[in-house]
């Protein structure tokens, strides 16, 4: 069975329809600041689609990772705020998940108004391990619609989740694809296809453990893959090196002496380092090569040699993947070998894909211009698992006979 898309739900017609839109719209805050919007704005064709055509939008969204129960700290109020600046209306923020107040929000809502449910994370069935009670909440969600309701999934950084809002739902309502979610699909198709070469992949981030599975995916694959972030240290470890102080998992250093050696010379990993003998942006910092490592210092960055170098490796390819910053670029002293592969990136005629996540914000961050890439995800976790090969339950659960 194919996957229906927003399309088709379009072309069947939604005018006084209410429609259920699982987006994601889990976004960055300092306080009451949305400190990136990026998320929010991929929603919108979206919900901007089905308003227009006059549908009865009532969207879902989680916001980090409360404990199944409501948290202030975790509401999604100021994304509601945000989302209805950006659609030119007010979107109410219904005080609940599936309560008194979402019903009532949801009753009051005319064609081509949008309602958003209160933080999906705080009802507890949403991550259930209980497939029971998953559906419970889906039918509930479900019930909001009405009689002729319809779902849209379109929260791309969700759909590696086996979760009420995301998967069970699919199996109440009549399910869609949205713009993004088939975006997102088409994308990495083509990476996971027959991709233009050289293809580079460039990884960041803290954790080998993390990476490992989508490393050992991607290596038979690549032509180059370019390491940084602080799982370079271990790395740096499997080849013998000291690291000082710096990020290091212990455990995974003969799993880096076996990557390595499977790599051979595709695997790139950087020769120089910033380091600072404290995690902190006052820190006193040098830059050395990766055999000055001193102890009590710890590598929060990679060097202008390794930006030069990765920067060379980039400019070859033909197609390229960025998944992970290059340092704790949050601090200025400890970004420019984030930014300066990101530019090269930027700037390069290759394919190029930021993988979500922590590279998405240090694009936005660091003031990058967003059109010199050519696709930038709102899904680092789901990204990564399809490239790893697994199935994506939010995806496969559109195409099944309902």
């Amino acid at each position: 069975m194919a996957v229906k898309t927003l399309d088709d739900l379009l072309g069947e017609g939604v005018s006084g329809r209410r429609v259920l839109v699982r987006a994601d719209l889990n976004v960055p805050l300092d306080g009451e600041k949305i400190t990136d919007d990026g998320r929010v704005r991929a929603a919108l064709p979206t919900i901007r689609a089905l308003a227009e055509a006059g549908a009865r939008v009532i969207v879902t969204a989680h916001l980090g990772r409360p404990k199944g129960a409501p948290d202030p700290a975790y509401s999604l109020r100021p994304v509601a705020a945000r989302l209805g600046e950006l659609l030119g209306t007010e979107v109410p923020l219904a005080g609940d998940v599936v309560g008194d107040q979402a019903k009532a929000a949801v009753s009051a809502l005319g064609d081509g108004d949008v309602v958003l449910l209160e933080n999906v994370r705080f009802d507890p069935r949403e991550t259930s391990k209980s497939e029971s009670e998953r559906a419970q909440l889906a039918r509930e969600l479900a019930e909001l619609t009405g009689g002729n309701g319809a779902f849209v999934s379109d929260g791309f950084g969700v759909v590696h989740r086996k979760q009420a809002s995301v998967y069970d739902v699919a199996r109440v309502l009549p399910p869609y694809a949205g713009g993004l979610v088939l975006a997102e699909l088409d994308v990495l198709k083509t990476l996971t296809g027959d991709p233009q070469r050289p293809y580079a992949v460039v990884l960041g981030g803290s954790k080998v453990s993390d990476k490992l599975a989508v490393i050992e995916a991607l290596l038979p694959k690549v032509d180059r893959l370019l390491v940084g972030g602080g799982m370079c240290f271990t790395f740096l470890a499997a080849q013998g090196h000291g690291v000082g102080s710096s990020l290091l998992e212990t455990d995974m250093v003969d799993t880096c002496k076996r990557l390595l050696a499977d790599a051979g010379d595709k695997l790139m990993l950087p020769t120089d380092v910033v380091v600072a003998d404290a995690f902190s942006a006052d820190a006193a910092t040098r830059t050395v090569p990766i055999t000055g490592i001193e102890d009590g210092w710890m590598g929060l960055d990679v060097g202008p040699e390794t930006v030069a170098a990765f920067g060379a490796a980039i400019r070859e390819a033909r197609t390229l993947f960025w998944n992970g910053p290059m340092g704790v670029f949050e601090m200025a002293p400890f970004a420019e070998g984030t930014r300066g592969v990101a530019t090269a990136i930027a700037e390069s005629d290759a394919f190029s894909v930021v993988g979500g996540g922590d590279s998405a914000a240090a694009v936005r961050q660091l003031g990058l211009p967003e059109d010199g890439f050519s696709h930038i995800s709102t899904g680092g976790g789901a990204s990564l698992e399809y490239l790893e090969g697994k199935d994506l339950p939010g995806v496969a659960v559109l195409s099944e006979e309902q």
